[in-house]
């Protein structure tokens, strides 16, 4: 059974960052999910059940059965109310429900008359979403049914543990590659503009032979920790291997790509870390712009060379291509 410390519910931006940890919003669902709400929908014997999440303004159907997935404005979703709360939604009547009875999705062509939604509570608490049922009549939901729903909440919250866990480095808290690349994918198959960055760490084979693995492991950690910190949400960051890592932010100029590249380089150039005595760790940052047409592949092969000429031209230093 997960543990809650203490649950949230008045911290929406802490809300929304949970959410944005599990890096769900844009992208499938775990294949599970479908199997949930299916099963749900023949166990209750309503005809729909979904899986949503919310964010800052909309809830998003993750899975669904009985409809189609879609997206809603945040306000107007019995949902909303059901991430509000520290135990189940219940209307059993809609219609006679103040809380409901002038929701659009009961006023409206849609007729929902019945609703149970249980919260999709993270480990620290917060509330990303639900895992409901609904129908258009009326109906009365059992203590047994209430429970079974609960269960299958946490269900759904531990998929997505075990998603996260696949997708997060474990010694960086940097996205791993792969899942990296699969963000990558997204983004190249809407065909915007943007920027990838690889940079790795100077002379780090020397940090490991002199001062020894746990060392190295720890200048890892610190280093992620810098971009972390000057990324704050500015973009995505993933460990591509050893000691490589890449950025993806969002379109913009050469110079402000440059300017950039050159803030996360300075980042690392100035942070303190003891343990290598009086030596500075330092970055090589190579940077390239997707341009149409371009492959995942061609275009980290475009930064990885950009990279590349950055460590051979002196190091400490950024080349954009």
């Amino acid at each position: 059974m997960t543990h809650f410390s203490s649950l949230k519910l008045n911290d929406d931006p802490g809300r929304v960052a949970a959410l944005e940890r599990y890096d769900i919003l844009d992208a499938e669902a775990p294949a599970g999910f479908t199997d949930v709400v299916t099963l749900l929908k023949s166990i209750f014997d309503m005809p729909y059940a979904a899986i949503t999440v919310i964010d800052r303004r909309s809830l998003r159907t993750k899975a669904a059965a009985g409809m189609e997935c879609g997206d809603f404005p945040r306000e107007d979703t019995p949902c909303n109310v059901t991430i509000q709360n520290a135990g189940l939604t219940v209307a059993e009547n809609m219609s006679a429900d103040e809380r409901f009875r002038d929701n659009p999705f009961v006023t409206g062509d849609a007729g929902i008359r019945s609703y149970i939604g249980a919260p999709l509570t993270s480990p620290d608490g917060y509330s990303i979403g639900s895992l409901c049922l609904f129908g258009t009549e009326p109906r009365m939901f059992t203590e047994g049914e209430k429970t079974i729903l609960q269960n299958f909440a946490k269900v759904v919250v531990s998929q997505l543990e075990l998603r996260q866990a696949a997708t997060v480095d474990r010694l960086t808290g940097a996205m791993t590659r792969r899942s990296f690349e699969d963000d990558l994918a997204r983004h190249v198959d809407k065909g915007s503009a943007s920027w990838l960055m690889f940079f790795d760490i100077d002379r780090f084979k020397s940090i490991n032979d002199t001062f020894g693995h746990h060392v190295g492991d720890k200048a890892l950690r610190h280093v992620a920790d810098c971009i972390r910190d000057c990324l704050q949400s500015e973009g995505k960051f993933g460990r591509i291997g050893g000691e490589e890592f890449a950025v993806h932010i969002g379109d913009v100029a050469v110079e402000e790509a440059m300017e950039f590249a050159n803030k996360l380089r300075k980042a690392v150039e100035t942070s303190s870390f003891d343990m290598i005595g009086d030596r500075t760790i330092t970055i090589s940052v190579g940077a390239a712009h997707h341009t149409a047409g371009d492959t995942v592949e061609d275009w980290f092969q475009k930064a990885d060379k950009a990279m590349y000429q950055a460590k051979t031209t002196g190091r400490n230093k950024v080349i954009v291509c």
